[in-house]
């Protein structure tokens, strides 16, 4: 089984890809507008490299919904550099949860952050097994 994609339910799905673009390098690889069952939607889908092949992200809005209120995903990123992610975070209107973290056990560093509308992402980066 692959994993193709994951969709964000988001209030504005323009300004969150933009955050997902500058935050994480996605590149926007379409721009999509209809009806889910008679509801309306817009979505805008992201990937790494505009690449298809390498799965989606996508920023989803049910255009005539209140904006969501409860966190229904953890969205997890893999990163080389969990200090210059930090630093985009903050700069692009997203906040960090506690600080990054050795998890020795699990080869990784690990840091959580919220973005601009309060979607939580954990970001590890790998390190070296001693």
């Amino acid at each position: 089984m692959t994993s193709l994609f994951s969709k964000l339910i988001c209030r504005d799905e323009e300004a969150m890809a933009r955050y997902y673009q500058a935050v994480y390098g996605l590149g926007v690889v379409q721009r999509v507008a209809g009806q889910s069952d008679g509801e309306p939607f817009r979505e805008v889908i992201l990937a790494p490299d505009g690449d298809w092949a390498k799965g989606t992200l996508v920023m989803f809005n049910f255009t005539e919904r209140a904006a969501p209120r409860d966190q229904q995903v953890i969205l997890g990123f893999g990163v080389d550099d969990l200090g210059a992610l930090e630093q985009r975070i903050v700069a692009n209107g997203g906040k960090m949860v506690g600080p990054i973290r050795a998890e020795a056990d699990h080869g990784v560093l690990v840091v959580f952050s919220t973005d601009p509308e309060g979607a939580l992402c954990e970001n590890v980066q790998m390190i070296a097994h001693g």
